[in-house]
């Protein structure tokens, strides 16, 4: 499939199984907001622009009234949840993220869909903990499900050519393998585009797949491209993948993970018209409006949306739009 040129094929094809999954002709999409609580980070990706050495005077964590203004404001505007991440901070233990966590619950009624993998190591590593009491841990203080970041390519070859610092193959495994085990969903991820082969993307996808098939504790499975601008990376990666191959790459993930029950179209690292493009490529979900993002927009990316315009693009795309939570239940009477 990776291989072949019938692009529209492979179209009609995810778009068959995205019907099978989701009948009623509805695509989701959630307010929320990312919030990234530091940009100092020991792990020195090439990927990223978002980062701050340890020591740096761009490096900064965030204060927590600086963190419930974010969050009321969230609230404000329809939000029914953050996503909170950040870079690996070695002075930060798991009391900090606990006492942040308790704080947010007791204050906000909001969902909690924090700290990907990355991060989840290496709160474990600096406060002396084992994964699963770290986890459980941070599920008791107000956790509420785990994103899928820091996948990038599940591929160690990839990992140590790309972060070599940043958490292995099997952690990022056991991570989410943990979670399911505790009864937390979480999130499935790929960054594709960073000179990974077929065959490694194929690794990607066989994990994602056994996971889901041993746990079902995924909740969707959310591709998108490596953007090189102001990475460096970017210095050795010529071309972007381009649109073709991001749509081709989303209609395989539909395909392949027929066990996954959503996928989502990217708007951010693409832009609108092809994430409309990939309502028709297998996604059925167009993420979040994005009130704040910091990450993809240091590479350089600077798409914006408001809600109005996500639900436009679901309507003349022959689709009904409807607001979910994170876990992508649909109940919002609009």
């Amino acid at each position: 499939m990776f291989r072949s040129d019938d692009l529209i094929g492979l179209g009609m094809e995810a778009d068959a199984i995205r019907r099978k999954h989701h009948p009623d002709g509805v695509v989701s999409y959630i307010i929320d907001r990312n919030i990234n609580y530091t940009n100092f980070c020991t792990e020195y990706c090439s990927f990223c622009a978002f980062y701050r050495p340890m020591g740096s005077k761009e490096g900064y964590i965030l204060p927590r009234e600086v963190i419930f203004d974010k969050i009321q404001e969230t609230i404000d505007l329809g939000g029914t949840g953050i996503l909170f991440q950040g870079g690996l901070h070695p002075d930060l233990k798991i009391e900090w993220y606990e006492d942040l966590l308790r704080a947010i619950k007791a204050k906000f009624d909001i969902w909690c869909h924090c700290f990907s993998a990355p991060e989840i190591t290496n709160i474990a590593e600096v406060s002396g903990l084992s994964l699963r009491d770290t986890i459980a841990r941070l599920r008791d203080a107000g956790l509420d499900s785990i994103p899928g970041g820091g996948a990038e390519i599940l591929d160690d070859a990839v990992r140590h050519r790309i972060s070599r610092l940043k958490c292995g193959t099997q952690e990022w495994i056991d991570v989410h393998r943990t979670a399911h085990e505790l009864g937390m969903r979480t999130t499935a991820t790929m960054m594709f585009g960073c000179g990974e082969t077929i065959e490694q993307r194929m690794n990607h996808f066989d994990i994602v797949r056994q996971i889901q098939e041993d746990t079902g504790g995924f909740t969707a499975f959310i591709p998108w491209a490596f953007q090189r601008e102001l990475t460096s990376l970017g210095r050795f990666i010529k071309e972007e993948a381009t649109s073709v191959e991001y749509l081709k790459t989303l209609a395989i993930s539909r395909i392949y993970l027929d066990n996954i029950e959503n996928i989502q179209s990217s708007w951010v690292t693409p832009g609108l018209k092809i994430c409309q493009l990939g309502l028709r490529f297998g996604g059925n979900d167009v993420g979040s409006i994005m009130i704040e993002e910091n990450v993809v927009s240091a590479a350089g990316t600077h798409h914006q949306a408001t809600e109005e315009e996500l639900r436009r693009m679901i309507r003349d795309a022959g689709f009904v739009p409807k607001q979910r939570d994170t876990l992508y239940r649909t109940y919002f009477l609009n």
